[in-house]
């Protein structure tokens, strides 16, 4: 099928069946988004909004922070606090979907006031020092809205939206204790290591699932079982800083997904926007979608973690002969790619690649990705888009994808290459991300008309 490119995201195959599906979203999106996924042959003019305008902010700001704030699950939930605030604020003022945070209607707002009100207030309620600069994105926002009343309730609108995250208690970055026992299976920080900094979202306050163990999982395969055996065998052979079989370009991948998601999944969606002319109502529903999905997928990961505390492949393969398998076999030497001796040259741009200071399994990163593309697909209501991805590790380098599933299908694979997790604990991962992303699309956004 021919595809149309649009300066980094190309629009879906224009087959029945895609048509089809986008038809479905023509209420969400309106009549010219649908259109433009559907027929955009020629590239256009960036089009940035309020939301992406602070959505930008809000991705850097968060980037400043210590660890305890910064580190990926502590930026997923700091990123959904914002883009729910401009949500919330924005569907309050064009009403199109059930309320959040808001629960009243303000038709005579001002749909931008509102959007830069309720993020300034969340990024600036959040981290106070930085408030001079955003301040000054704050004045420059208001001072391109024509005073009256429509911005002045559009600031009462925002306010309100970010009163009530902010009160939500979501984002609580404190120190958590440090001690997982012992014994077979058992995670261990290894020496030298700090400990997780964000084991606080473990118990953060949800935003759109009903709790933070709402869909836990089963818990690791057991040590003993066949399952766990082909597990661990898989990622001592493919993950091993030395492996015979790992290709250069499996090698490559591995590092080029060790970067913080939140920065590069956002970015897609400014790019969406930005060459789908998106429209700022539109825009805020994609931030709201993305973003609190993602941050409920990574609360429930966090909490699933320190729950079962598993040990990753490297303690379970160095002391393969406490696990009572048979098929195990003991190596005490055994390195996962991710380890601090790795050239730079391979690993790439940003910290030395380490095993994680916190417990194997489900996977973060396979968690935030499956629930991010999947909340791409419910919004854009399709599986089939081209478009790139980036990484922190790897400036100027784009990865392209033909489907939003071809993102989590790779970071599943990219975590086992890099020596880190069991594919159990990505398989479970990305149903986690599935799983939450359903029951928010089904509670909150499916109600968009």
């Amino acid at each position: 099928m021919k595809r149309f490119a649009i300066a980094g995201v190309l629009a879906p195959d224009r087959d029945p069946g895609v048509r089809e599906r986008a038809a479905m979203k023509t209420a969400r999106l309106g009549l010219a988004a649908v259109a433009a996924l559907l027929a955009l042959a020629l590239p256009t003019v960036a089009q940035a909004n309020e939301v992406t305008k602070w959505n930008e902010v809000a991705v850097n700001t968060v980037l400043l922070q210590p660890p305890i704030a910064s580190q990926p699950p502590a930026a997923a939930v700091f990123m959904a606090t914002v883009q729910g605030a401009v949500y919330g604020a924005a569907n309050a003022v064009d009403r199109h979907g059930k309320p959040y945070l808001v629960q009243r209607s303000f038709p005579k707002a001002s749909l931008e006031a509102a959007v830069a009100t309720a993020a300034f207030r969340v990024i600036d309620g959040t981290f106070s020092a930085q408030h001079a600069t955003l301040q000054a994105a704050y004045d420059s926002s208001l001072a391109a809205i024509p005073d009256g009343s429509s911005k002045d309730q559009g600031i009462e609108v925002g306010t309100m939206a970010a009163d009530a995250m902010l009160a939500g208690g979501h984002f609580d970055p404190v120190a958590m204790p440090c001690d997982f026992g012992s014994g077979p299976g058992v995670f261990q920080v290894l020496a030298g290591q700090a400990c997780d900094p964000t084991q606080w979202v473990a118990h953060a306050v949800p935003f759109l699932v009903e709790s933070a163990d709402q869909f836990d999982t089963a818990g690791p395969y057991p040590l003993t079982s066949a399952a766990y055996a082909k597990d661990v065998n898989e990622v001592e052979s493919y993950g091993a800083i030395n492996s015979a079989i790992r290709t250069p370009e499996q090698t490559h991948i591995a590092a080029f997904w060790q970067s913080n998601p939140a920065p590069g999944y956002n970015a897609l969606g400014r790019r969406f926007v930005d060459q789908l002319s998106l429209s700022t109502r539109e825009s805020a529903l994609l931030f709201g979608m993305i973003d609190l999905t993602a941050a409920d997928a990574l609360i429930t990961t966090w909490n699933d973690k320190y729950d079962w505390k598993f040990w990753r492949p490297m303690a379970a393969i160095r002391n393969a002969d406490t696990d009572g398998n048979p098929d195990t076999v003991k190596d005490g030497s055994w390195t996962s790619l991710f380890d601090p001796s790795l050239p730079a040259s391979i690993g790439g741009g940003g910290p030395a690649l380490i095993t994680p200071p916190f417990p194997d399994h489900p996977s973060g990163h396979a968690s935030v990705t499956s629930a991010t593309m999947n909340a791409f697909r419910s919004f854009f209501g399709t599986n089939d888009m081209t478009f790139f991805l980036t990484s922190s590790r790897f400036p100027g380098e784009q990865r392209f994808y033909s489907h939003f599933s071809d993102v989590t299908d790779q970071v599943v694979e990219a975590r086992i290459w890099g020596g880190i997790h069991f594919r159990h604990a990505d398989e479970a991962a990305a149903n986690i991300g599935r799983e939450v992303e359903a029951y928010t699309h089904e509670h909150q956004f499916d109600f968009v008309g």
